[in-house]
């Protein structure tokens, strides 16, 4: 089963682009080349196809090793040469959920939290006199 998962992950999301260029265009031929020149940039529909490639194989990747440790490992290189606090900000602004946002947050930039210590608290002392007032 798991194979079959990582498969679906590796082929399912080209898969989709192409369906979903393909049913926007009503079946046309033309426009599903159009769209597939316009992905390849200045290598045509042969840089769309191979675009296409390239996200099924980037899609098998993150279905084997998951999109966590994946965004660790990239976050980690970029940190070598990039600001800290530039990415940080970068990583609030992705659209994933806030725990892994967190997760991210804390592998590129691990904050020690220490409490102060809490010692015995003093006790206040009240002296009443006891003598009458005359």
């Amino acid at each position: 089963m798991d194979e079959l998962v990582k498969k679906i992950a590796g082929l399912g999301l080209p898969g989709i682009l192409f369906v979903i260029a393909t049913s926007t265009s009503g079946g046309s031929v033309a426009a599903v080349v159009a769209m597939l020149s316009s992905l390849g940039g200045p290598l045509g529909l042969l840089g769309g196809l191979g675009l296409l490639g390239l996200v099924g194989i980037l899609g098998e990747y993150i279905g084997a090793f998951g999109i966590e440790t994946i965004l660790k490992f990239i976050y980690t290189e970029r940190s070598k040469t990039e600001s800290v606090r530039f990415l940080l900000k970068e990583i609030q602004e992705l659209p994933i959920t806030d725990d892994l946002k967190l997760k991210l947050k804390h592998h590129i930039s691990p904050v020690v939290i220490t409490e102060p210590e809490q010692g015995p608290t003093p006790r206040t002392v009240e002296i009443v006199d006891d003598e009458p007032v005359i």
